[in-house]
């Protein structure tokens, strides 16, 4: 049986523009930071943003952000709340601090009625914030949302590469784009990354190096703009604006 949900989807995303999952085969390898932060800079060009929490396992862009004391709204639909110009919606205005533990099924009806209830309007740019890897939330996104593109993250780790290599395979036989790849708290000189990613014909957006004041930034909208990460960020978003 169709779940009559699913036809609501292409209703809901149909005035956004690009729809982008920011995706990393590993957790920790700053995904929910760059996500974050790329869609602060895409509202700072003037562009209409939305940003949407899908790790359910672990949503941070809250804290990441120093989202406080806003909730949705009700209006025949889920309207996200403004954060600074940004539309910022999470499963955590509904779950709150407590954990979210959640198998396959469960995982499959809590997306379909996200993206089926969440009125994001008109958007230049929707960012969702997915879980790491390859699991049913990624799965189910692919299958439900028919333009969706993926910026991939990774590390220096040729084990973080590994499943992001398992990754880029899946989107390939899928036929569903994929934007870059980033490689994040970059410490050598080292060109490895960018190598394995033209072996794999992915485009390398750029590297990050490691920033130690990105910590203390954290839940700080304007210092985590000063920091050298979002200025890295800043360049890598203007390769992706051109694509």
């Amino acid at each position: 049986m169709v779940d009559p949900r699913v036809s609501v989807i292409g209703a809901r995303m149909k005035g956004i523009r690009r729809v982008v999952a920011v995706s990393g085969g590993k957790g920790g390898v700053g995904k929910s930071l760059f996500a974050s932060v790329f869609a602060l800079i895409l509202a700072e060009k003037g562009y209409a943003v939305g940003l949407f929490d899908l790790d359910f396992t672990s949503p941070s862009t809250h804290r990441i952000l120093g989202v406080k004391g806003l909730q949705p709204k009700e209006e025949k639909g889920i309207v996200p709340p403004d954060f600074d110009g940004l539309k910022y919606m999470s499963i955590t205005y509904y779950s709150g601090d407590e954990a979210t533990p959640m198998r396959g099924a469960d995982v499959s009806n809590a997306l379909i009625e996200l993206l089926s209830t969440v009125k994001w309007g008109k958007l230049d740019y929707l960012v969702l914030d997915m879980p790491p890897g390859i699991g049913d939330a990624t799965l189910d996104l692919i299958k439900l949302l028919k333009h969706v593109e993926f910026l991939i993250v990774t590390t220096p780790s040729q084990l973080a590469f590994e499943t992001v290599r398992r990754l880029e395979a899946l989107l390939e036989s899928l036929k569903i784009p994929v934007i870059g790849l980033v490689e994040n708290m970059k410490l050598t000189s080292s060109e490895r990354m960018r190598e394995q990613a033209r072996s794999l014909g992915v485009r390398f957006l750029g590297e990050i190096g490691y920033d130690e004041k990105v910590e203390d930034a954290i839940g700080n909208k304007d210092a985590l703009l000063g920091t050298l990460f979002a200025r890295k960020v800043a360049e890598i978003t203007a390769r992706i604006e051109n694509r």
